[in-house]
């Protein structure tokens, strides 16, 4: 399972201080045990799943993990699984993020908006 090092990865990144939702697919590790466990810890999280086989529920992660295949996985022959961990986070952390324009959000950076809406809510 890669879920619950991904969720305790993440949340030890950000703090969750205000209500968020927690959408995915019906995939069987979002709807373990131990992973509903863990989400429920903390009741600022609600957690929502997709209508069984509707992908269109969960279109803007379908559409990233398309980019993601096109841009990176197609283009590269990984010879382990280590080397693809890499490739995968440094496309995401560096690239996606940080660097790759994206026309959805005016052809700025996801961490550009970021910045902006920080910057914003401080002042408000």
């Amino acid at each position: 399972q890669t879920i619950i090092p991904a969720w305790k990865m993440a949340v030890s990144k950000r703090e969750i201080t205000e209500p968020l939702l927690f959408h995915s697919d019906r995939g069987i590790q979002y709807a373990s045990i131990e992973f509903r466990k863990l989400i429920n810890k903390n009741t600022l999280i609600t957690q929502s799943m997709s209508r069984k086989a509707n992908c269109w529920d969960n279109a803007v992660a379908e559409s990233f993990f398309k980019t993601l295949k096109a841009e990176l996985i197609y283009q590269h022959k990984f010879t382990t699984i280590e080397e693809a961990k890499l490739a995968v986070f440094e496309y995401i952390e560096v690239w996606y993020n940080r660097k790759r324009l994206h026309s959805s959000l005016g052809y700025k950076t996801p961490k550009e908006i970021e910045l902006e809406f920080y910057k914003i809510k401080s002042v408000a």
